[in-house]
């Protein structure tokens, strides 16, 4: 089988096993595009594969967002229930009225395993490596790593 194309029209000259003759068909410059309908339909299907492929994993990622949620929080439950059980039974005293702290400080520092003066010595360390004064800061507490 031979094709031949032209600009508008062309004349195909089709030549059968088995048969004596030619076959004359005219042909437009659309022939050939006939499973484009076809084609299109398999584009499509196969988008929507896709798509509702996607909206499934979609699905499957928020279900098991929430089933995560839904577990932090049950343990977030049990951990503050024990511990707030107890605090019912045995009546808190008052807190007692805090200190007064001296004009510019943030508050107590805890040092653990600490000379003062080392202690001391890191705090203005850290407060010049941050470019701040050191009464901006808030230490909490110091502790020789051993």
């Amino acid at each position: 089988m031979s094709f031949a194309l032209a600009e508008e029209t062309a004349t195909v000259v089709e030549e059968t096993a088995g048969t004596v003759g030619t076959v004359v068909k005219e042909r437009t410059h659309l022939e050939g595009f006939e499973h484009i309908g076809e084609s299109g339909l398999n584009a499509l299907l196969g988008y929507l594969v896709v798509f509702i492929g996607l909206t499934l994993l979609m699905t499957v990622v928020i279900i098991v967002g929430k089933i995560m949620v839904a577990k932090t929080k049950k343990a977030d439950t049990k951990s503050v229930t024990p511990a707030a059980a107890p605090a019912a039974v045995a009546p808190v005293a008052a807190p007692a009225a805090p200190k007064k702290l001296a004009p510019g400080s943030a508050g107590d520092v805890k040092i653990y395993d600490t000379d003062p003066r080392d202690a001391a010595m890191i705090m203005a360390i850290v407060a010049d490596k941050l470019g701040k004064p050191l009464n901006e800061l808030r230490f909490r507490s110091i502790k020789e790593v051993k």
